[in-house]
């Protein structure tokens, strides 16, 4: 039996746990953004497809597998496949959700806590040889802040959101709010530490909105101009889910007006970033305004050895003919 990987080369072998059923499978790893005849010429009579979570799965290359089993996402998201072409032929589609939730939810309060202290730009001050002068200006504007001053609102409350609340409950954060589209029962919020509300009544509450929705066509742009100007003054922003989320001409309108004091972005809408994209344009009084970071908050090597585990047992069980257990488009 055949698996054909789409994704960072080695990437199988580096994160499978001996004893897998990558061991007794035929390997052909293949980079991202080849041509289907490309990976057809490697693996057309391929049972299992294991792909990058951005990688391109399409009916082109679906259709002409005609061992084809199952497609497994190496990641949460699956939106590159077609999802349509695989329930045409009864192919499992299964993804690793939660393998990444730990690693992002660090990341998330990692960006938060980096707004807070404006850490880039506290950095930048000392090495100018400007530290007593920031110093003395915190001090004085008294607006150095910490997680226990701030109402945290979390839009969408999925298995991100909630390791990240954990981690805002252990730092002392004064309230935490969720959105999502079934609300949590009174006993639920109680256990869990968060209060659920109405999208536009967590934006108008919290010091810092944190996104943790998938991306689909309901929720690119979300974080629109309706979104922002239902925000505090001054407030912040963190996005460690997709760069569709937001429209970035909203984003800058909400820094110039002061809607935001800061945004922090793990992910940016047209990746990979070149040096033309607007937010990598922007003049320096706004420029400071944002944290980057290069959408690795999913990309902790236990994050990928959490997801192999799912991988190799989703397999194995389609190799015993049972039905995987991470089925995400079910037919």
């Amino acid at each position: 039996m055949k698996v054909l990987h789409i994704g960072k080369q080695g990437n199988m072998e580096r994160y499978s746990a001996p004893g897998s059923a990558l061991e007794r499978l035929e390997t052909a790893d293949m980079p991202m953004g080849l041509p289907a005849e490309d990976y057809l010429a490697a693996a057309a009579d391929a049972e299992f497809l294991v792909a990058d979570a951005i990688a391109a799965v399409p009916a082109a290359l679906i259709d002409r597998m005609p061992n084809l089993r199952l497609i497994h996402s190496e990641g949460v998201a699956y939106n590159a496949i077609d999802l349509a072409a695989a329930r045409r032929r009864h192919i499992y589609v299964c993804n690793s959700q939660g393998m990444n939730a730990a690693a992002v939810a660090e990341q998330t309060l990692l960006l938060m806590l980096g707004m807070l202290r404006d850490v880039a730009g506290n950095d930048r001050a000392v090495r100018q040889g400007r530290q007593f002068q920031v110093k003395e200006g915190y001090m004085q504007r008294g607006d150095l802040r910490e997680l226990a001053d701030c109402t945290v609102g979390l839009v969408g409350y999925g298995d991100i959101a909630r390791k990240t609340a954990a981690l805002l409950r252990a730092h002392g954060a004064a309230h935490i709010l969720c959105c999502k589209r079934t609300p949590l029962t009174p006993e639920q919020e109680a256990a869990e530490g968060v209060s659920c509300l109405p999208l536009e009544t967590l934006l108008s509450e919290s010091d810092i909105v944190s996104l943790h929705v998938p991306m689909n066509g309901e929720n690119r742009g979300l974080a629109n101009d309706a979104f922002f100007s239902q925000m505090r003054e001054g407030s912040f922003f963190v996005n460690t889910a997709r760069g569709e989320l937001v429209d970035d001409g909203a984003l800058i309108w909400a820094l110039e007006s002061g809607r935001l004091r800061m945004a922090a972005l793990d992910t940016v809408d047209g990746e990979p970033v070149g040096p033309d994209h607007p937010l990598l344009r922007l003049p320096p009084q706004l420029a400071g305004r944002i944290l980057f970071s290069p959408h690795i908050g999913g990309i902790t090597a236990a994050s990928f050895r959490r997801s192999y585990a799912m991988i190799w047992e989703d397999v194995q069980a389609v190799m015993e003919g049972r039905r995987p257990e991470r089925v995400v488009d079910p037919w």
